[in-house]
């Protein structure tokens, strides 16, 4: 398994799956500290993993070769649950700097 993959499922391979969607299996503050020890790179992957799981159309050439062009029904349309992880890795990206 590759280093983004390993840390993508560390932090996103922690959900469970529910009736609505994902909802985490551990606290906020645990969350918000595994997010936070992320690199600037690792947060992109985590925030556009979400993306390709559900459909989403990748554009640039980055998110492409690392995704695929997956593009598929619901087409990035996120759960409420998958909506606030994604605020969430967005918010340390904003902190980090990244750009």
């Amino acid at each position: 398994m590759n280093k983004p993959a390993l840390i993508r499922g560390l932090v996103w391979g922690t959900l469970v799956l529910g009736v609505s969607g994902a909802v985490p299996a551990f606290t906020p503050a645990a969350q918000a500290q595994a997010l936070s020890e992320l690199s600037c790179r690792a947060l992109w992957y985590q925030r556009n993993a979400v993306y390709a799981e559900r459909g989403y159309c990748f554009k640039t050439a980055d998110a492409i070769a690392t995704f695929g062009e997956r593009c598929f029904p619901p087409y990035g349309q996120l759960t409420p649950s998958q909506q606030r992880y994604v605020d969430e890795v967005k918010m340390w990206e904003a902190r980090k700097g990244c750009r």
